[in-house]
């Protein structure tokens, strides 16, 4: 009997052994399958095509990279974009004004809110962070802009310590730069520049970008006129192997049912009328790197979710929790930030267990009966937690926010769900708590 029992205990040691490896090696190919799913969303993008046009009809690779010089290699890997050229350029160049006739004659009022901009890195190119702050400054009305908040997120290279201090020295009056004591990653680091900001409205840029002509006004003038819209400007691309800079078309943001971002066409009607190509564009989500908010109605729909790690997700959930709770997202044609895409690297690597779990908090804050659809294309995350989102759920029904049903019927009808009838997951998706799937 003793024996018996010993052999069934073996047995269902075994099968639970089994069981756990399966789900490990599903949860890890389901997290290299991500970062594929985004680049693939990004190249099917209407932007990324217009990119690669250009890139290919006037050889601008085969003129200005050379890819047997290992220090090109090096920075590829070490940064994601060619150091040799961004050196050259140095910490600022004019760029071509990439906006519209009808923008280039557009006229917007003197007195306009002020704007705190907050800038968040880690570990970024030096010449690249220096042509992002000296854009902000050169471009940006002197009496709009109340302050640049550079926030250091535990950077290990030293050309970001003392070096950056003494070049940012020029700026001095409009730069504060906060260095954090810990690694928190672009999320919380965000949250950080925030609560030390001054201006009306916050905009958040990444640390690789170039603004343009003209690019601020557009943004706080839409927000002057609602304090509960979120804007965003078209983003332009820069290369990131000749840093070339190139502009993109008007499209509007979206995701899918993996909640993976992307870029899609505008409606013809949507730029119909005496705009044109200038009138802003309603966004169902932003790509999250780029966009301008009122500083108080940050703080009202509850900034970000701070149990959110590194970066990812976050975009879709601001975006979701934007239109649901009240407020609007548009794009702003007239409005213009070039932004490096780039490269990937194993030295840089995404953190995929991070961005899952991002994810999975989205899902279950927001989707309501529909993250059925979210599991259908993520299978091997139902059984991963995303942590307590009790807080979260509270803010939702705090804030008075509308149903996912609604957001379908009302702002993104084109996101069609899955016939999930007969999958057998709802009843399990039904029982999970409010803290822990």
């Amino acid at each position: 009997m003793k024996n018996l029992l010993i052999q069934c205990l073996f047995c269902g040691l075994l099968a639970i052994g089994l069981w756990t490896t399966t789900l490990l090696l599903l949860v890890n190919l389901e997290l290299e399958d991500t970062l594929e799913k985004e680049l693939e969303g990004y190249n099917r993008s209407p932007r990324a095509h217009v990119y690669q046009q250009a890139r290919h009809s006037d050889n601008i690779i085969n003129d200005k990279v050379d890819f047997s010089d290992p220090e090109l290699i090096q920075g590829l890997k070490q940064y994601g974009l060619n150091v040799i050229i961004s050196r050259s350029l140095g910490i600022q160049r004019q760029v071509p004004d990439s906006r519209g006739k009808i923008c280039q004659r557009k006229y917007y009022p003197v007195h306009l809110p002020t704007a705190s901009v907050i800038i968040c890195f880690y570990n970024e190119e030096f010449n690249t962070l220096l042509r992002t702050v000296s854009s902000v400054m050169n471009l940006s009305p002197h009496h709009l802009l109340e302050e640049i908040i550079l926030v250091d997120d535990m950077s290990e290279y030293d050309d970001l310590k003392n070096k950056l201090d003494y070049h940012l020295e020029i700026f001095r009056g409009k730069i504060k730069i906060v260095r954090t004591k810990k690694r928190e990653g672009l999320i919380r680091s965000r949250m950080i520049g925030a609560s030390r900001a001054s201006g009306d409205i916050l905009v958040f840029l990444d640390s690789h970008c170039e603004v343009n002509r003209v690019w601020l006004e557009p943004l706080l003038h839409a927000i002057a006129r609602d304090h509960k819209m979120v804007v965003c400007p078209i983003i332009d691309v820069i290369d990131e192997l000749t840093l070339d800079y190139i502009a993109a078309p008007v499209v509007r943001g979206a995701f899918d049912w993996s909640l993976n971002f992307r870029w899609d066409n505008v409606f013809s009607y949507e730029l119909d009328g005496p705009e044109g190509p200038s009138k802003p564009v309603r966004s169902p989500a932003m790509s999250g790197g780029i966009f301008a908010i009122n500083r108080h109605y940050f703080n009202e729909l509850g900034q970000y979710d701070k149990n959110m790690d590194f970066w990812g997700g976050e975009n879709v959930e601001l975006s979701l929790r934007i239109w649901m709770c009240g407020g609007q997202l548009f794009i702003i044609p007239c409005s213009r930030v070039g932004h490096i895409s780039k490269a990937p690297s194993p030295d840089r690597p995404l953190n995929q267990s991070a961005l899952s779990r991002n994810l999975l908090r989205v899902a279950h804050v927001w989707l309501d009966e529909y993250k059925e659809n979210f599991f259908l294309q993520r299978p091997s995350l139902i059984y991963v937690s995303c942590g307590n989102i009790s807080e979260r759920v509270e803010l939702r029904k705090r804030l008075g926010c509308k149903s996912f049903q609604w957001y379908l019927d009302n702002i993104f009808p084109e996101l069609e769900p899955f016939n999930t009838k007969g999958k057998g997951m709802k009843s399990f998706l039904s029982g999970q708590g409010e803290n822990v799937p």
